[in-house]
């Protein structure tokens, strides 16, 4: 069953831009309600710890680097159907190949430089939002 709780993180490039206010009326518009939100910058060990399952890929260091070159935008957002409807709205990893009008096709520049990062499934969306929020964080 579906959960009614998904985690996002507005990654640095998109903070950087100034896209912060757009991209939160676009999640906003699109029927999510965010029960917690912080600004934050992550550290090394944060970012090697969250992105743990890709530590053996090749782009790992450089994801690393990236995620921790600025601040980024953590939230936990509630809608039905959370975790699908987000994946949906901010569109395929590579903006290229986004659907129109999806967050990443209006905010992303590249496939690495992809503004937001959405959890993939209900189970990776508790222990994301865990991992960024306490449960006196969200309501």
């Amino acid at each position: 069953m579906a959960t009614n709780r998904t985690f996002t993180m507005l990654k640095p490039d998109a903070v950087e831009k100034g896209h912060i206010g757009a991209i939160l009326e676009k999640i906003s518009a699109s029927g999510f309600k965010i029960v917690a939100m912080k600004l934050t910058q992550l550290t090394k060990a944060d970012a090697e710890e969250f992105y743990a399952i890709h530590n053996e890929r090749p782009f790992f260091a450089d994801l690393v680097e990236y995620m921790t070159r600025g601040p980024i935008v953590a939230a936990i957002l509630e809608k039905d159907n959370a975790v699908e409807d987000f994946r949906t709205l901010i569109g395929a990893t590579n903006p290229e190949d986004a659907a129109e009008g999806t967050i990443r096709k209006l905010y992303a520049a590249s496939i690495s430089e992809n503004a937001v990062h959405g959890s993939d499934s209900d189970e990776n969306a508790a222990i994301e939002g865990a991992f960024h929020f306490s449960g006196r964080d969200t309501f």
